[in-house]
């Protein structure tokens, strides 16, 4: 296998579909447009590879993905369980449907992103970058945006139940059949929504 991870690392190994990758040191490798769906990738380091366009529709728990550069990749349905995202690069990525229960994606530009149906309970979204993302049916219960960037996002349908959204900016996000039940509203700007005092 570590002949196989040197092609891989290197880019020269594109359809990865299936392939158990679990715990594999990967970090810094180049995989951009490769294809890793319903690959199991739990606990491997992906720290700082590139995974632009990759197909990661997979198993990646607890996996290292901190200064990766994935934008436009497809995680959706994915499990991102306990995965770390630290200064990775995000933009245009689509997590729809996917199980991000208490991610860490604090401070991380995550605008024009698709989160559409995933399961952000618990995650830690503190000064996101979410402009112009979309989170309809999202459940964000009990998940930390204080001081994120909502500006024009689409939170239609979205379950915020007791999340933090201290200090956030909510400027004409879409928010109809939104559950706010518990939701901490403190100093948040809702100008242009329908909350709008």
């Amino acid at each position: 296998m570590t002949n196989d991870l040197e092609a891989i690392r290197k880019g020269k190994i594109q359809m990865l579909a299936g392939t158990d990758l679990a715990g594999a040191d990967l970090a810094g490798a180049d995989l951009a447009g490769a294809d890793l769906s319903q690959a199991n990738l739990t606990g491997a380091n992906l720290a700082g590879a590139n995974l632009q366009r990759a197909v990661l529709r997979a198993n990646l728990r607890g996996a290292d993905l901190s200064g990766a550069d994935l934008r436009g990749a497809d995680f959706r349905n994915a499990d991102l369980r306990g995965a770390s995202f630290a200064n990775a690069l995000l933009r245009e990525a689509s997590f729809g449907g996917a199980f991000l229960t208490g991610a860490a994606m604090g401070n991380l530009d995550l605008s024009g992103v698709d989160f559409r149906g995933a399961d952000l309970r618990g995650a830690a979204l503190v000064r996101a970058i979410l402009q112009s993302a979309d989170l309809s049916h999202a459940n964000l219960s009990g998940a930390d945006l204080s001081g994120a960037d909502l500006e024009e996002a689409i939170l239609n349908g979205a379950v915020l139940r007791g999340a933090n959204l201290t200090g956030a900016n909510l400027l004409c996000a879409a928010i109809e059949q939104t559950i706010w039940d518990g939701a901490l509203l403190d100093r948040a700007c809702l100008q242009g929504t329908p909350l709008s005092p």
